[in-house]
């Protein structure tokens, strides 16, 4: 099977219900490896919680979920972080009073020792070469190194989304979902992150849930539109866009 063909997340007919509300209603949706597939949708869609079942937050009441062919149905978010499914959230935690350097030389060792530690045995490992040696490739990747000895809690806001998507891209993994990552950002700020992005999204299997449509145009392979907790459609980023039915629940246009 050519690694493009590989399907990395499936789900079949997965539904998630609150009392009588259905949050997500029998949805069959795929992620190729190397894809980067975004998802949009209005407020209330069912995008945050179509995540959270992928990531293991939310167990759904109908419905499978795969990972390469095995049932992960109910498998704990942890376990999926071990198998690189990971949520920005989930792996990536930025510590202000922490050197870029540091965060991400502990996300990368994290992820390498597959479990929680005291962070001060984080630091007695920090000047080990692999590690420092990934931390530095890794600063220079995303436009970091000038920034390798600063306080976290003094950088810009975009500055901080770069070390997040960095801290995420050293763990390695294997699916990166990223739930509305331009979020609080101005236009130049985001430019900033789009502009590493772009370098190295293809080198991973990413689902973005995000609300600034314009933004994902160029940086996604296909496009998901959400409404009523179903995929209402599917496809290349500008067809998708211009489905009449995607017009009409996004836009509002009856014709």
């Amino acid at each position: 099977m050519e690694k493009s063909d590989l399907v990395m997340i499936q789900t079949e007919g997965v539904t998630k219900r609150f009392g009588d509300f259905v949050a997500v209603d029998h949805v069959d949706f795929g992620i190729k490896a190397e894809e980067t597939v975004g998802v949009i949708g209005p407020n209330g869609a069912g995008k945050t919680t179509f995540l959270n079942l992928l990531t293991g937050y939310y167990p759904p009441e109908e419905g499978r979920i795969s990972y390469r062919g095995k049932d992960i149905t109910s498998i704990s978010p942890e376990k999926r972080v071990a198998f690189g499914i990971i949520r920005t959230f989930q792996l990536v935690r930025v510590f202000d009073n922490l050197s870029v350097q540091d965060n991400l030389g502990l996300s990368y060792y994290r992820k390498k020792e597959q479990s929680p530690f005291p962070i001060r045995m984080f630091f007695s490992h920090l000047a080990e070469q692999g590690v420092q040696q990934k931390v530095e490739e890794t600063l220079e990747m995303f436009e970091l190194s000038h920034l390798s000895n600063e306080w976290v809690g003094n950088l810009s806001l975009g500055s901080k989304r770069r070390l997040e998507l960095a801290m995420a891209f050293i763990a390695d993994p294997a699916v990166l979902a990223l739930d509305e990552p331009f979020a609080g950002l101005g236009d130049l700020e985001i430019d900033e992150v789009l502009r590493v992005f772009k370098k190295y999204s293809h080198q991973k299997t990413i689902l973005i849930v995000e609300h600034k449509i314009s933004k994902l145009m160029d940086i996604v392979d296909r496009l998901a539109v959400m409404h009523e907790g179903r995929i209402v459609a599917n496809g290349p980023p500008r067809e998708t866009l211009e489905d009449p039915e995607v017009r009409r629940v996004y836009w509002k246009v009856e014709k």
